[in-house]
């Protein structure tokens, strides 16, 4: 199971059950479901997700607005706005609760999947830990990190390709793509976006 968990925030139960099915066919974990403003606070206060989608308008009202105020004042996670309205004036509303994205609908799965791993990926750059060590993250997994994979820990952070980190290390592909292969079996990833998540939370804690 993926470790990444999404918080679905729709008034459309239809529209929520696709993307549940579109997200849990690539491994996302569903951290819950909410059709409107209650059900998502109280989501937000008994899940700890990775990353919310959020809709704007939830019913008549645009409750998904006074929702991402909340997110961003207790819980500092990234979201994604889920809208029918792309025209300026709705834009203008919403950008000052700072999203990671805007998806709108209808959508395709394949920009659903990539606006999430954009975003999770952008939110832990913009939102950079203060003390990263190998010390601190060699706590929160089973099996320990070696100084070199977490160089390449530190690479995936800073969003390194494979030939850049090769290119750094003065090592081949396949010596990057082993070392990679290695952190995520300790770190028990599948993903980059994992990896970071994985990051994010270490330092809470």
């Amino acid at each position: 199971m993926s470790s990444v968990k999404v918080l679905i925030v729709e008034d459309d139960p239809f529209i929520a059950e696709d993307i549940r099915e579109a997200l849990t066919s690539v491994n996302y974990n569903i951290a819950a479901i909410a059709h409107n403003k209650r059900k998502a606070i109280e989501a937000l206060k008994n899940t700890q997700p990775n990353i919310i989608l959020l809709d704007i308008n939830l019913g008549d009202n645009l409750d998904g607005i006074l929702i991402a105020e909340i997110i961003n004042r207790d819980y500092q996670i990234p979201f994604l706005y889920l809208t029918s309205y792309s025209n300026k004036e709705i834009i203008d509303k919403v950008k000052h609760t700072l999203p990671m994205g805007y998806i709108v609908k209808p959508f395709d799965e394949t920009d659903l999947f990539t606006a999430i791993e954009i975003a999770i990926s952008n939110y832990t750059k913009i939102n950079k830990p203060k003390s990263l060590s190998i010390k601190l993250i060699n706590k929160t997994i089973n099996d320990t990190l070696t100084q070199k994979e977490f160089d390449i820990l530190i690479d995936i952070y800073h969003g390194k390709t494979n030939n850049q980190m090769a290119e750094q290390h003065f090592v081949s592909i396949n010596t990057i793509k082993s070392h990679i292969k290695n952190i995520y079996e300790k770190m028990n990833v599948h993903s980059r976006s994992e990896v970071l998540i994985k990051i994010r939370e270490a330092i809470k804690y």
